[in-house]
């Protein structure tokens, strides 16, 4: 074989039958060798970015890798920014480029571009093929480092020469074992129970961890308020009854709050983001902390642990539970309290009762929670629209729940939820976006009909940059700088042009209807909704305060008032 086909083959070894991408020159020799592939779909996106965001957004649903493919040039670095978001949110993916010919490197040939060296912040880790002979044990030890530990995107970038060359077969290595430090388990059950207000912390490495029951069953048998990150939403399923919900900037009073008031902290797979914390000095002032991460890296990174404990998260939490259930939690009055708290703080924004009125966000979002199927992947861009999503959807698994937590990559919806359709080709799969984001990636929509994708498209059109505009009104004197795109497209007419039905709806008693047409149509669609150009997220901390310095609607309305008067 030569190297394009050991590439294949190693695909068929770990099991990859999707695959991502847009060919050119330096990766023509892959390109010809799938012609003749057996069991491996190429999914032909219309820009590299989505590639390598579908491949996330694939990784992201089936919990399996991502696999993403460009040539060399602007090829690879068009695919910079879907791998660094791939990154941030430490989700699997295999990215392959073609480069020049060996000969030519270093010499500034057409479409050469550094691709090793402009990478090396963004991955887990990165190849440039050398020699020959070496591309089938890369092959190998690539796709292991992209799923085990902390999971990432690992780059393999491979000269047009390697992908012609015959390469002998050689015994592959054994994957490496990563080693774990002890985990001090007892001591951290003995900590939880001293707390009298022990809270739960959980984030996305639950479902990377595939955790996701083990988790359940512990928050089962202690019965700790939970919170969530933005990435950990549905940790804990859909309503159960101590999950606070999000924390952080745009999270709950109920939720602040409880972090702010605990004197136990236990973090499961979560790494301390600055929106989640808001300013560390103030973050769980009385709280001892219990970090556990499968990620060494993580712990006592931001905020030294009382007790920090790297490891299996799986193997962990079962060591937790059984201990609980032999000896449950002693916290009747907290749970209590944090249950109050609850329902005067959580996310409960009146629904308009005009049904002629503008439609408001959270009521849409509200509206969709409550009306499509428990196992519906909602896939998110980077807005409003994805913390009214956060906030006010009830997700029953993390992997139903696609979003850019640590990057905010704009564009990233659309891409992902095709690469989640392609997970699973009969699941529902609806991309909340924005009219900014939407138009960032819009070319997809071709990609949708080419193959024919089931994928909803909802799109809230405010005209705006709505967050942007946000941030300008309440922390820089409201005045307004690029954030207007009232010269939007007709995004009806935009969909028709690729032949993908479309509806508008502008009121808040069209709403139901609109959402349940979405659902029933049988090919994709999307949804266009008219909303309010000055409706805000709320609540909101500012950048860099304390999350217990939270602005509410009804402050912000008392604030104004006031400037008024004076």
């Amino acid at each position: 074989m030569n190297g394009a086909q050991h590439i294949l083959e190693a695909f068929r070894r770990h099991h990859i039958d999707t695959v991502f991408g847009y060919p050119g020159g330096c990766i023509m020799p892959l390109y010809d060798a799938l012609v003749d592939a057996v069991g491996v779909e190429h999914v032909l996106c219309r820009h590299e970015q989505a590639c390598a965001l579908a491949a996330d957004g694939y990784a992201r649903a089936s919990g399996k890798t991502g696999v993403c493919i460009a040539t060399s040039g602007p090829g690879a670095t068009n695919l910079i920014t879907g791998v660094a978001n791939a990154h941030r949110d430490s989700v699997p993916m295999l990215v392959i480029t073609g480069q020049v010919p060996s000969a030519l490197i270093g010499t500034d040939a057409f479409q050469e571009t550094d691709v090793l060296g402009m990478t090396l912040g963004i991955v887990k880790h990165s190849y440039l093929v050398d020699r020959a002979d070496d591309l089938p044990g890369i092959m190998e030890e690539a796709f292991q480092l992209a799923a085990s530990g902390r999971p990432g995107p690992v780059w393999i970038d491979i000269p047009k020469d390697i992908q012609l060359a015959d390469i002998i077969a050689t015994a592959l290595p054994e994957p490496a074992q990563a080693a774990e430090s002890p985990a001090d388990i007892t001591a951290a059950l003995s900590q939880l129970r001293k707390a009298q207000r022990p809270l739960l912390y959980s984030g996305g490495g639950i479902s990377l961890a595939n955790a996701e029951a083990a988790f359940r069953t512990f928050a089962q048998a202690s019965g700790l308020p939970a919170v969530a990150t933005l990435k950990g939403l549905g940790n804990t399923g859909r309503n159960h009854p101590t999950d606070l919900g999000m924390l952080g900037m745009h999270g709950s009073r109920a939720a602040n709050r409880a972090v702010n008031e605990c004197d136990l902290l236990l973090v499961i797979g979560a790494r301390l983001d600055d929106r989640a914390t808001g300013r560390l000095e103030g973050f769980a002032p009385n709280a001892r902390m219990i970090h556990i991460d499968a990620d060494a890296a993580e712990l006592n990174k931001l905020r030294p642990a009382d007790i920090a404990i790297r490891g299996e998260l799986n193997g962990i939490l079962d060591a937790f539970t059984r201990s609980l259930e032999d000896q449950p939690l002693a916290i009747e009055e907290w749970q209590r309290q944090c249950r109050t708290w609850h329902t005067t703080g959580g996310f409960h924004a009146a629904d308009n009762e005009d049904p002629y009125a503008p439609i408001i966000g959270p009521a849409f979002i509200r509206q969709l929670s409550r009306i499509t199927p428990d196992d519906t992947v909602i896939s998110c861009d980077v807005g409003q629209h994805q913390m009214w999503v956060a906030q006010h959807y009830h997700f029953a698994s993390p992997r139903h729940h696609l979003t850019s937590g640590g990057l905010g990559t704009m564009g990233f919806g659309l891409p992902a939820a095709i690469g989640a359709q392609f997970a699973d080709r009969t699941s529902t799969v609806i991309n909340v976006t924005g009219d900014g984001s939407f138009m960032m990636n819009a070319q997809e929509l071709a990609t949708i009909r080419r193959y024919n994708l089931p994928v909803k498209l909802i799109i809230l059109d405010n005209q705006c940059l709505g967050m942007v505009r946000q941030q300008q009104e309440l922390f820089y004197g409201n005045r307004e700088s690029q954030i207007d795109l009232d010269d939007n497209p007709d995004f009806l007419t935009m969909a028709k042009a690729f032949d993908i039905h479309a509806l508008h709806i502008n009121r808040t008693d069209q709403i139901r209807r609109g959402i349940e047409t979405l659902l029933a149509y049988q090919g994709p669609m999307l949804l266009h909704v008219a909303i309010a150009r000055e409706e805000n997220v709320w609540p909101i901390v500012k950048p860099g305060a304390s999350n217990t310095d939270i602005i509410d609607e009804s402050q912000r309305k008392r604030s104004t008032n006031k400037e008024h008067v004076a």
